[in-house]
């Protein structure tokens, strides 16, 4: 779930996994940059890593 919002004036993103959630994941335009520019470091992390979460 994602919504669009404001924080002092400011676009942010906020991810939520479901409407219960207490700790969203939020995040401006700078940090929305610094995320896609790393997007492949990103993945490759979530797979090497993915089986020690289960």
């Amino acid at each position: 779930m994602v919504e669009r919002s404001e924080f002092k004036g400011k676009p942010v993103l906020i991810i939520r996994r479901s409407e219960d959630d207490k700790y969203p994941f939020t995040f401006g335009l700078t940090k929305a940059r610094l995320i896609l520019e790393n997007l492949e470091e990103i993945k490759r992390f979530v797979e090497e890593n993915e089986k020690e979460a289960v």
